[in-house]
């Protein structure tokens, strides 16, 4: 069959899955836009800037499973780059496509705006190859071919890919396959896959303590279902890394809790690094999740399923796909009968509300029990880096609940996007953001667009003037760590010229309580800006940051003056200010 080059293009985004396509217009993508303004089951959504697109796309891509956005080429594409970055990092499947200059003019070098006026246009796309997994130039020979590589490149790896549209080539006719685009897994080899599971299921039947442990692939290639079922089956304990937080059910009786090395609670940290069969699912050992590099995992007990292949040991065996394997494993894993995994402290602590008066002020001993308690199951609950991922990962989360963070990449202001682009794919579900002052300022813009949507989340504003997770780590009373103090409540209706939002400034547990009480009913968008201490912080949050910081900088850094410069210099004093003003917080 003939389609146009960008109708096809939509066509096959709406055939894998895209019911939303973010991103900013620009004069060389308006020709791509017109068609997908008039292509079926799919809807271009608007965004402030192509940053905020592209973690837009990434929010909307771990609900939905796969996402798209669109910038302009050259100054759009760079400034979208870091959240493509970010998806890359953590293994979230988007597809960037970018509105290149026409042909012609790529041809001939001609110096036109938005490049870098040198006659170079594949300086942007080696830019981009460094964070995509696919990438490809669109043209009228390539096109049917082009196009369902990169897709089906970005749903294999589940990570970013690149295409370059000229703008010149969207209405060209071309050949196109008349059948829908499958994404599908490739399939094991038999064998491999028939002595892989033999193997597992083997050291299962023998083990005497096994353990499962899940990160963020077991979620973004869909088996937390079959975790669950081998879970249940053999009575195994399983645990996440914090970038797994939500993937597992943690009501479950088998749910230890979060496994980050020497920063784990101990009852998780003994049934993981005591046990005799260690079975990981996409297990990636970064700084972030594993407390600096504690983890405890001995190698002669550890079974590593990858999204393509797995060891046993030091046995190495490609071909094997992990949903297959793990599908396998539970047909043929014998059932046993264990006692209920034991919970983690750090669950059950913040689970109980403490005997704080109305009037007491509030801090984050206080803030997040009263959180637990507003949960609900099937919420989606999404945590900026800093503050309020540390407290979230340290909650239990309801059945059916969702969390959202970028924890791997860490970028400040990725949240309050993601939260547009997951309610896009979700809107039915009920979002709650946690987000610090500092994050918030840097994407603030796309308040408006959840707006205009009238999407109705519940957004938490962490008040604490500035960067708390840097002034952990170091420059506690620095300037450097200040951001002004807007008035944050505020902003929905500068955003926004209706009338429909409902705001709260919470200072104390008892205005705290009333807002909650509110927000249960409220059928609008509520934002909760929540003052707090500048140098209060969750407890797991002030151990990891003194930790970092000796990471960062050394037994001789900053922090740990020599005595003869302590003696002599104004910021040393500091240091020595700072480390007392830590050890008594934590």
């Amino acid at each position: 069959m003939r389609m146009q080059i960008g109708a096809f293009l939509a066509r096959r985004l709406s055939e894998a899955g895209v019911r939303h396509l973010f991103g900013v217009p620009g004069d060389f993508n308006l020709s791509f836009l017109e068609q997908i303004q008039d292509a079926d089951g799919i809807e271009f959504v608007g965004n402030c800037n192509e940053l905020n697109a592209a973690y837009a796309a990434d929010g909307y891509s771990r609900t939905l499973g796969l996402a798209a956005f669109v910038t302009t080429f050259g100054v759009g594409d760079l400034a979208a780059i870091g959240g493509i970055a970010g998806a890359y990092a953590e293994n979230v499947p988007v597809v960037h496509i970018t509105g290149a200059p026409p042909l012609h003019a790529i041809h001939s070098g001609a110096l036109v705006h938005h490049t870098l006026v040198d006659g170079d246009y594949d300086n942007v796309g080696r830019c981009m190859a460094e964070f995509t997994v696919a990438q490809a130039r669109i043209t009228p020979a390539n096109a049917a071919f082009e196009i369902d590589r990169v897709l089906r490149a970005c749903w294999l790896e589940r990570r970013p890919v690149h295409l370059q549209l000229p703008s010149d080539v969207t209405h060209i006719f071309v050949e196109v396959p008349d059948v829908p685009l499958v994404m599908t897994d490739p399939s094991s080899d038999p064998e491999q896959l028939r002595v892989a599971v033999q193997r597992i299921v083997d050291a299962l039947n023998a083990a005497q303590a096994p353990v499962l442990v899940v990160d963020a692939d077991a979620d973004r290639f869909g088996v937390t279902d079959l975790v669950q079922k081998l879970s249940e089956k053999c009575g195994i304990p399983c645990a996440s890394l914090m970038p797994a937080k939500g993937a597992l059910n943690e009501t479950s009786p088998r749910y230890l809790g979060i496994y980050a090395g020497a920063a784990s609670a101990g009852p998780v940290r003994d049934a993981i690094e005591n046990a005799d069969c260690v079975i990981g699912v996409g297990l990636r050992f970064t700084d972030s999740s594993t407390g600096l590099f504690s983890q405890r995992i001995g190698r002669d007990t550890f079974i590593d399923l990858r999204r393509h292949d797995l060891s046993i040991g030091a046995v190495q065996m490609p071909g094997v796909m992990l949903r297959d394997l793990l599908a396998r494993i539970v047909e043929g894993a014998k059932p046993v009968a264990r006692p209920a995994a034991i919970d983690s402290p750090v669950v059950a602590s913040n689970v109980e509300r403490d005997p704080s008066q109305a009037d007491e002020a509030l801090t984050h001993a206080t803030l997040w029990p009263r959180v637990r308690g507003f949960l609900r199951p099937g919420d989606v609950i999404i945590g900026e880096a800093g503050t309020a991922h540390a407290a979230l990962v340290s909650l239990s989360l309801p059945a059916a609940a969702s969390y959202i963070a970028a924890p791997t990449w860490g970028a400040v202001g990725y949240a309050l996007p993601a939260l547009f682009g997951s309610l896009t794919a979700a809107p039915s579900r009920r979002h709650l953001l946690f987000i610090g002052d500092g994050s918030f300022q840097f994407t603030v813009q796309e308040l408006s667009s959840i707006l205009r949507r009238d999407q109705k989340p519940v957004i938490f504003l962490l008040n604490n003037g500035g960067y708390t997770i840097e002034r952990l780590i170091l420059g506690a009373r620095s300037a450097y760590n200040d951001v002004d103090d807007w008035r944050y409540a505020e902003l929905p209706r500068v955003f926004n010229r209706r009338d429909n939002t409902l705001s709260f400034v919470v200072q104390t547990v008892g205005e705290l309580e009333a807002a909650l009480t509110q927000a249960e009913t409220a059928d609008r968008l509520v934002f909760i800006e929540l003052v707090l201490p500048a140098m209060d912080a969750p407890a797991l949050l002030k151990q990891f940051a003194g930790r970092l910081a000796d990471f960062d900088y050394g037994e001789r850094g900053p922090r740990n003056p020599p005595p003869a410069v302590a003696q002599v210099s104004g910021s040393a004093g500091s240091a020595r200010e700072y480390n007392h003003v830590v050890d008594e917080s934590a």
